[in-house]
């Protein structure tokens, strides 16, 4: 099972830009505060509430389905950088390790597993 995680920091930033983006309207099922998710290395586990675990598996590849919610979402979520480069800032995507019930406010603690490197690739 795949879940998509995003980061309620995107959000208050998109509102800034006068861009309105609800928790889920970008598909994610699991919404962070305080958690620099797109900083993790490929591999990390989360362990959500009392017994839940996913495992970061790379970086979400937004698409133009996001044009549904503003028109101009896809182009913050997907910025080019100096270089050339896409910057995805759309949230990470993982892999259910051990399933539980997850609720509003549960902490979410990170495992980096010994000698993780890189960063997350697009998926």
């Amino acid at each position: 099972r795949q879940v998509h995680l995003m980061h309620a920091e995107l959000f208050d930033e998109l509102e800034a830009l006068g861009i309105s983006v609800r928790p889920g309207q970008m598909g994610e099922n699991i919404t962070t505060r305080g958690l620099p998710i797109l900083d993790l290395a490929p591999g990390t586990r989360l362990r959500l509430g009392e017994s839940a675990v996913l495992e970061v598996t790379g970086c979400r590849n937004p698409c133009n389905q996001l044009d549904a919610v503003d028109e101009r979402l896809l182009a913050q979520v997907a910025l080019k950088g100096d270089g050339g480069e896409i910057i995805r800032r759309a949230g990470v995507m993982a892999i259910v390790v051990d399933g539980g019930v997850i609720r509003p406010g549960d902490a979410i603690r990170v495992e980096v597993p010994a000698g993780a490197t890189g960063r997350l690739q697009p998926i």
